[in-house]
């Protein structure tokens, strides 16, 4: 009887207990999101334990390296996409801009190597070599082409093109975590809400019963605490469906495999995997030497071959040690206008290698476990600290409640 007697005359407070403890448990939520991702740079004043830097950007290291172990050895087969490349249509696409490097090449060696030479020539006799050099440049790209191809294990670390990209813009790496679980975010949120309601309505009953100063914040640290760590729990747990009676709980984040492939493989296309980042890690990457020495030999073949049965002539004309040397600079030059030239093939190659489908297709064989490795590295090294947080903070609260309750 006294407790109804002290709950009509304090109806108010007992009826914002169970609202103030949904608000602890959204609160509670928010921070340890946000604790995920920001901030992108610790600060404190000694590190680790005197500040803060956001779950994500701390442990970018680490869960880059899981990313891209996944991405190269069960979604992207180097070999294989490869082939997909057809050596004439990207002959075609670079027509253009192969033709005028051609022409500046063959001018500039030239001019270079036989100033003399070149400047008393017509013209139409310039023109003549020109169209003769150009003629052959297809045929060039075939050559090159084919030496990629044939050894693109061994010239391209398609783990270091992973790498290279999350490693130089780390943004890159917290857009893709928080683009992809998103919704798994907005999930721990609600959770908060709900369960922290329903926790309330448990600490308005102690409340009434015991009225110990204790009691809001003890429950406010057990409201943070056990959200926060049932929350996310419940976005990996469990794996597979199950059934509790007329409940059916399933992983949120298992739940949405075909929504995660698509979007993780949208976003990897486009700002890691991408076309401009490839031909930069097979030109200019740590295996790049052994390609660019196939490349030169190729391109060198490729002018002895069109010297032909002139070859001698021309070697008594401009001397043999100045036909290698010039041999030599057009191999060079060439080289260094490649990767501009073959990035216009860009939009052909984008979708003849079809990066984006391949790895939403392939996501969805992954295990569950597998699958749930692109995401859980985020959670699992510092999940407790995300808890505690949500603890102190629901304490902090509930000590304020216990302040306005008795002043």
């Amino acid at each position: 009887m006294a407790i109804l007697d002290d709950f009509a005359a304090h109806w108010q407070i007992y009826l914002s207990m169970p609202v103030i403890a949904a608000v602890i448990g959204y609160l509670t939520k928010r921070a340890a999101i946000e604790m995920m991702f920001r901030p992108v740079r610790f600060i404190g004043l000694r590190e680790p334990w005197l500040g803060w830097q956001g779950v994500v950007p701390r442990n970018s290291e680490r869960m880059i390296r899981t990313s891209a172990d996944l991405l190269t050895s069960r979604l992207v087969d180097t070999n294989e996409i490869f082939l997909r490349l057809d050596a004439e249509r990207v002959a075609k696409e670079i027509e253009g801009p192969l033709l005028i490097a051609v022409d500046e090449i063959m001018r500039d060696v030239m001019e270079t190597y036989r100033p003399g030479l070149w400047e008393l020539m017509p013209p139409l006799a310039q023109e003549m070599l020109v169209k003769q050099a150009q003629a052959s440049s297809p045929q060039l790209v075939k050559r090159v082409m084919a030496e990629i191809r044939e050894n693109i294990g061994e010239v391209l670390d398609i783990r270091q093109v992973a790498v290279g990209a999350l490693t130089r813009d780390k943004a890159l790496l917290i857009k893709l975590i928080r683009d992809i679980s998103r919704p798994e975010m907005a999930f721990i949120a609600r959770c908060g809400i709900y369960f922290g309601f329903v926790l309330g309505l448990v600490q308005t009953a102690v409340w009434a019963i015991t009225k110990d100063p204790w009691v809001l914040p003890v429950f406010g640290a057990i409201i943070g605490w056990f959200t926060d760590w049932l929350a996310i729990k419940l976005v990996f747990f469990p794996r597979r469906p199950k059934r509790f009676g007329p409940l059916r709980l399933h992983g949120v984040f298992q739940r949405r495999r075909d929504e995660v492939a698509k979007q993780y493989a949208e976003i990897v296309a486009r700002d890691v995997m991408t076309v401009p980042n490839i031909v930069d890690a097979v030109l200019r990457g740590p295996r790049s030497d052994l390609l660019l020495t196939m490349i030169r030999r190729v391109i060198e073949t490729t002018i002895d071959e069109q010297a032909g049965a002139a070859k001698p002539v021309i070697a008594v004309a401009v001397g043999a040690d100045t036909y290698v040397e010039m041999k030599h600079a057009a191999a060079d030059r060439a080289l260094r206008y490649l990767p501009d030239t073959m990035l216009h093939a860009k939009d052909y190659a984008t979708d003849a290698l079809d990066i984006r489908d391949t790895i939403a297709t392939r996501m969805r064989r992954l295990t569950r476990v597998e699958y749930e490795g692109l995401l859980r590295p985020a959670f699992r090294q510092d999940e407790w600290k995300l808890i505690a947080v949500g603890a102190v903070i629901g304490a902090v609260i509930g000590e304020l409640q216990v302040l306005l309750l008795l002043h």
